[in-house]
């Protein structure tokens, strides 16, 4: 009984948080339940040895961004989404319309862009708190953050004013003098 005890106080505790990562992950309400609950099946399978992790909950984060992009890798060849587009005229500044642009530009970020930008922006977690989330180095974190940010404003100009800024290095502001 406390086997299942444990689990489901993890779950209570994590559920929407958890959920909310893999919606902005896979942009889909109905996908990031399947996503969530596969990560979960996972863990419960392996409860026992779980349940004394410290940081469980960086750990199904982990479990979670590796699950959605091995689903990506295996989808790459299958359908496409065709993009509908709305006639109807708006303002750059309307948030609706920014959050359905944003969303659209995400989905044609790669898995581990997306991911980063995920984690980074949405989660606000540090560039280390990504690169032990996705275990990869900090320097693959800084490159893909980087370069999925110059993607998104090429694929969304009207977006460029609100993405981050990332500090140039030493170098390239010597050269700019």
């Amino acid at each position: 009984m406390d086997h299942d005890a444990g689990f489901l106080a993890f779950v209570e505790a994590h559920q929407r948080p958890l959920l909310r990562l893999a919606y902005l992950l896979t942009g889909d309400v109905h996908l990031a339940e399947d996503l969530l609950q596969s990560v979960l099946v996972r863990m419960i399978g392996r409860w026992s040895k779980l349940r004394h992790i410290d940081r469980l909950d960086a750990y199904a984060r982990r479990v979670m961004v590796n699950q959605y992009t091995s689903w990506r890798r295996r989808r790459a060849s299958g359908e496409v989404p065709d993009a509908v587009t709305s006639e109807r005229a708006y303002s750059p500044e309307d948030s609706a319309v920014l959050r359905i642009v944003l969303h659209q530009a995400l989905r044609r970020l790669t898995p581990k862009q997306r991911a980063v930008i995920v984690l980074r922006f949405y989660e606000d977690r540090t560039e280390r708190e990504v690169a032990d989330l996705l275990g990869c180095s900090l320097g693959t974190v800084k490159s893909q953050t980087h370069h999925a940010l110059a993607r998104l404003r090429a694929l969304a100009p009207e977006l460029a004013p609100r993405l981050p800024v990332l500090d140039q290095p030493a170098r390239s502001e010597e050269a700019r003098r």
